[in-house]
């Protein structure tokens, strides 16, 4: 197999492995969040935040390899 072939095989699994981890870790921290709020309903905003920020950096790997796959894509052709 040649390269392209190879690029065009793996750019869709990788992007695909990478949209199931962020959403498996947005799940993870979304519900961690939930039951933290719900133990201690006083520390909300904090937690809030704390969450907001997590699920921020989450979001940003998925989306620095959707470029990534982008940038590759253009390789192929």
């Amino acid at each position: 197999m040649d390269y392209k072939a190879m690029l065009a095989l793996s750019l869709p699994l990788g992007l695909g492995l990478a949209a199931l981890g962020c959403g498996l870790g947005l799940g993870k921290a979304v519900g961690s969040a939930m039951d933290a709020t719900g133990r201690q309903p006083e520390a909300s905003t904090k937690i809030l935040i704390s969450m907001s920020t997590g699920c921020a950096f989450i979001e940003a790997l998925t989306i620095y390899v959707l470029v990534f796959a982008f940038m590759l894509m253009g390789k192929i052709q």
